[in-house]
């Protein structure tokens, strides 16, 4: 693990390696990768395009939260084309780094004020999702956090303006929807780390809501259109 306090520290080399779940040199991740910079020539602007393209063509879904280590593989979540926000945060990492940028993950616990009732009752009547993540990326000398967990069809449809990522500022979750209600909040920070500690992750999904979480439900592109779900 790398401590979340060494923010302004100079990247080490894991934080552009490959790694288990981060397999960055995998033709899936090059392609994706690839696509997505185009003809962007600087990490500002290559970073700038990544994000949006994992935010976007990675569709959101909080019903695909899995015990199997493989679904975590940024690969496999490209193939697949959805996942919530920790194999989403993995494909950004993986895409930074495949596009020579260094990336870390990071995760934070988060209270989600505009969590659906089929949603809180899949997570045992919380709305607290514990280790949301995230990816800490390295760009003109200082680390930055930038979530692209929820695509911008997603945001539409619950008033939530889309995550923008500049390359300069963090891009967290938005405290407030368009409406100025409450909506995100961070609760605690649970560090960054060079690869998805997924053991952790799993033991904390099951102590915190129980093995359902584990169980699926139909997938975002029907169940959003109905009663809607974020994460």
């Amino acid at each position: 693990m790398t401590s979340s306090k060494a923010a302004t520290d100079s990247p080490a080399a894991a934080a552009l390696a490959a790694s288990r779940f981060i397999d960055l040199e995998h033709e899936v991740v090059r392609a994706f990768t690839r696509n997505a910079i185009g003809d962007a020539d600087t990490d500002r602007c290559k970073a700038q395009r990544l994000f949006a393209a994992v935010r976007d063509q990675i569709r959101y879904d909080p019903y695909t939260v899995s015990d199997e280590p493989d679904d975590y593989r940024a690969s496999h979540v490209i193939a697949m084309g959805r996942g919530y926000c920790v194999p989403k945060a993995v494909v950004l990492t993986a895409t930074f780094r495949a596009a020579g940028i260094p990336a870390r993950l990071g995760f934070a616990d988060v209270r989600n004020h505009l969590q659906t009732d089929a949603l809180r009752e899949l997570m045992g009547g919380t709305d607290l999702f514990v280790y949301h993540g995230y990816s800490h990326v390295y760009i003109d000398g200082r680390w930055l956090k930038a979530t692209a967990a929820f695509n911008t069809e997603l945001c539409d449809r619950f008033g939530v303006p889309p995550i923008e990522f500049d390359g300069d500022r963090d891009a967290l979750l938005h405290a407030h929807a368009a409406d100025g209600s409450t909506h995100m909040e961070y609760v605690r920070e649970r560090g960054v780390y060079n690869d998805l500690p997924l053991n952790d992750i799993l033991s904390g999904l099951r102590h915190a809501y129980g093995p359902l979480i584990f169980a699926g439900r139909p997938s975002a592109g029907d169940t959003f259109t109905s009663s809607g779900g974020t994460d």
